[in-house]
């Protein structure tokens, strides 16, 4: 179902007609042309673009996210392209995408629309549209659904999805956008959002939420402006949903059990909050506002743990490796290829007999003549595990999505036999046509001579840098960078770095944030302190703009906070996002929500409205196209009662 309040933007390749997969250039996809005049019409799939928007592996090893468009004429199609890039801006920098983003393909697929629009927007008795998709407001013009329920016709979208090689219904989410201004989307097993309202970009990661994690609704209504009832059923199926109490949920090992107490990543603490479900008492979820409640917030913990099973179980950790159908013999190397999150490191630990290896490092190749084994068979196995401190379910850590083990049998009496050398370079690679943050894992993978272990050696603005272990993998953040700019390179060794553009890479690092700059409306007066942050004192409702700026190409995100709960991206305001931010002592309703309210949050009109007034902290900062966040500053708002 559509909903709430989300938020972020951030900088993606934006729409090409080619890119790069590990050097190789792929072209796009461009299918059909013009209708003549007076021919019949072109079939869907023959009017349609197939336009790859990043790409960091073969799609039939990635999660490839499908974005098609519906209700943009050929002249507004360059609106469709906009309205794509703001969305996965918000997707990259909501956390566990912004980790994930190297499992990650996306894809566009454009088709002209007669009309402008679609169906039932705003109203029931607005205007039908001549759209590919059919999409429509009412879920899809039906006075028995609610108006933000945007449907498409699924059919005419999987046919489009179809045209992505190698996607499957397996292995892609599709995205549909609506060429709308009205807020509105749905969930299940297609999301769609309207692609131009203030908050759509903010409705894309809920909707997420439902169609690949299988959350639910947090919101305690269903018609807006309309209180739910109580709950009345059973304890619920939702991993973020219960009838239990916090010691019930500690004491039987239920649920959330695990993050109790902890700060929620969206604001406050995980606990047990009433309200859930679409029903406003006798059920409780345990974060007050994430994302599953309150657009423009994070997934808390119990959300971020589910989505980060779902992405990874679309993939597999191990890419490929030495094939295992025969008894292998000593004389030889033994690898593994592995994923690369953006956000940390895989764990490899190798085994034989049943073993730990020592000194293996994470490596992803084991050189077994190094081992000098004994007579008989052995059996070899490497567990490739994903740390992400995102997961603490035991189940969730061993499952096939975060855990996964490759054995063979070793057996020193057989010989490898000796084919035509296999030369060392990169196989594949993190992106080196866009700057990558400071804050980055990079990636560099090589063949495998079965004779030997391709090193690859790392080296920042020409100086070496240490990487023990994997170094197949360097981890950014701890080189702690200044800010600026740095060259980063990545070489195999034994090569000339001069003569060979296949055995050395390099990267732009930009380690500078964009910077955030807040506009207000004229305060009563200002107060400065040493030592303190700017005062503003209002007498009434004051606005806030917030604006980035960045050294470099790509959307930056804007994000705030009030008295440290949790960060928002700004959106401008609900009805027009060139807007500045209303705050209000008691919130101002829109569509039955509640935006605005300074200090205690307020999501609907039944939630508490006592008014606040008094001095609060408003905090803020950047996340840029590459991924840099930056350091939050603050200020002061301190409103007097009249």
């Amino acid at each position: 179902m559509t909903s709430l309040d989300l938020r972020p933007r951030r900088a993606v390749t934006l729409l090409t007609t080619s890119l790069t997969i590990a050097g190789t250039l792929v072209a796009a996809c461009l299918l059909g042309t013009a209708t003549p005049a007076g021919a019949a019409e072109e079939p869907l799939t023959d009017r349609a673009t197939v336009v790859p928007v990043q790409s960091t592996g073969p799609a039939d090893k990635r999660f490839n996210i499908v974005v098609l468009g519906d209700g943009y004429t050929a002249a507004e199609l360059p609106a469709f392209r906009t309205d794509v890039e703001k969305h996965l801006n918000v997707l990259w920098s909501t956390e566990p995408f912004a980790s994930y983003r190297s499992y990650i393909n996306v894809w566009a697929v454009e088709v002209p629309s007669a009309d402008s629009g679609v169906d039932c927007d705003p109203a029931l008795d607005s205007p039908r549209r001549d759209t590919p998709l059919d999409m429509g407001f009412w879920g899809g013009c039906n006075a028995a659904s609610v108006q933000r329920l945007l449907t498409v016709d699924t059919t005419a979208a999987t046919a489009l999805a179809d045209l992505v090689p190698g996607t499957t219904s397996a292995n892609r989410q599709i995205v549909a956008l609506a060429n709308s201004d009205t807020y509105g989307g749905a969930g299940g097993a297609y999301a769609t959002a309207s692609g131009g309202n203030a908050l759509s970009s903010l409705i894309t990661p809920h909707e997420l939420g439902h169609s690949l994690g299988g959350l639910q609704d947090e919101y305690d209504y269903y018609g807006r402006g309309v209180p739910g009832e109580a709950y009345e059923g059973g304890e619920p199926s939702s991993a973020h949903h219960t009838l239990l109490t916090e010691k019930q949920l500690a004491r039987h090992h239920a649920k959330w059990w695990r993050w109790l107490g902890e700060p929620s990543e969206s604001g406050g603490v995980i606990g047990r909050y009433e309200g859930g479900m679409y029903s406003t008492t006798s059920v409780w979820r345990p974060s007050k506002h994430s994302i599953m409640k309150t657009l423009g917030y994070a997934f808390d913990q119990i959300g971020r743990e589910v989505m980060t099973q779902k992405i990874s179980a679309k993939v597999g950790l191990v890419q490929d490796h030495t094939p295992d159908t025969a008894a292998i013999g000593d004389d030889r190397t033994v690898w593994v290829d592995t994923l690369h999150p953006l956000g940390g490191e895989l764990d490899v630990v190798w085994r034989l007999d049943g073993r730990p290896l020592r000194h293996t490092g994470d490596a992803r190749t084991l050189d077994l003549r190094r081992l000098h084994l004994a007579r008989g068979t052995h059996t070899l196995t490497a567990t490739v595990t994903d740390p992400t401190p995102f997961v603490r379910d035991p189940a969730i850590r061993g499952s096939a999505a975060l855990t996964r083990t490759v054995s063979w049998t070793v057996d020193p009496a057989v010989t490898t036999p000796r084919s035509t050398p296999v030369r060392a370079v990169f196989t594949g690679h993190t992106d080196t046509e866009a700057p990558v943050g400071s804050a980055t894992v990079v990636y560099a993978d090589t063949t495998h001579p079965v004779d030997r272990t391709p090193a690859v050696r790392w080296a920042l603005d020409g100086r070496t840098v240490a990487n023990p272990g994997n170094d197949r993998d360097l981890d950014l953040r701890t080189l702690r960078l200044r800010p600026g700019t740095h060259t980063l390179t990545a070489r195999i060794a034994g090569t000339d770095s001069k003569d060979s553009k296949d055995s050395t890479l390099t990267w732009t690092v930009d380690a500078t944030p964009a910077t955030a700059a807040y506009a207000l409306s004229t305060p009563l007066r200002t107060v400065r302190w040493p030592g303190r942050p700017v005062e503003y004192v209002y007498d009434g409702p004051f606005t806030m703009k917030l604006t980035a700026r960045d050294d470099r190409d790509g959307y930056a995100v804007t994000q705030f906070r009030v008295d440290g709960d949790g960060w928002q991206t700004y959106y401008g305001w609900p009805t027009d996002a060139d807007a500045p931010y209303l705050f209000t002592p008691g919130g101002t309703v829109i569509d039955d929500l509640v935006y605005g309210k300074l200090g205690r949050t307020r999501a609907v009109p039944w939630d508490d409205a006592t008014p606040d007034y008094g001095t609060h902290t408003i905090e803020y900062r950047t996340i840029d196209s590459a991924g840099n966040v930056s350091a939050a500053k603050k200020f002061l708002a301190t409103l007097l009662r009249r």
